[in-house]
């Protein structure tokens, strides 16, 4: 009994600390990690404002979290210190949960068929560059390269 008390005990243990969690400083604040940065708005509307006070497009990843192309690119691509900061550098990059909130109505306008699906708009909304499925990272950059030269 005992035996069998100590391995569940190591389990979780294990299990716990293969968690991924939230760093935070001493003070509590977020440290912020490398990577794309996505901001959080319950409107499209308020992303494009954001690009268009910024000076920059907008790259949206319409995603489910059922869909195992999203989580791949959320565990090796967006992470990525050198797309982040490029993506960063030159997009207000944007989630949207097709099945959820004012995703729904979104996967309707842009006509969203497969997850994932990203895109690249220009800051009317308009879309500059479309791919249906996951991008790594070589895909991702072209595909961001051309939105930024369809502009210029």
């Amino acid at each position: 009994m005992k035996k069998i008390l100590f391995v569940a005990i190591m389990i979780l243990l294990f299990l716990l600390s293969s968690c991924k969690g939230t760093k935070t400083a001493s003070s509590g604040k977020v440290i912020k990690k490398d990577g794309v940065t996505f901001v959080k708005s319950p409107t499209l509307t308020a992303v494009l404002e954001k690009a268009t006070s910024e000076n920059k497009l907008v790259f949206v990843d319409f995603y489910t979290t059922w869909c195992l192309p999203c989580k791949m690119m959320d565990e090796d691509v967006f992470p990525d210190k050198n797309i982040g900061d490029f993506m960063n550098d030159n997009f207000i990059s944007y989630k949207v949960n097709g099945e959820k909130g004012n995703g729904v109505n979104l996967v309707t306008v842009f006509d969203v068929q497969l997850y994932p699906t990203i895109m690249f708009l220009d800051q009317n909304g308009r879309v500059l560059e479309r791919k249906e499925g996951a991008a790594y990272h070589t895909e991702l950059k072209e595909m961001a390269e051309r939105a930024l030269a369809s502009i210029e």
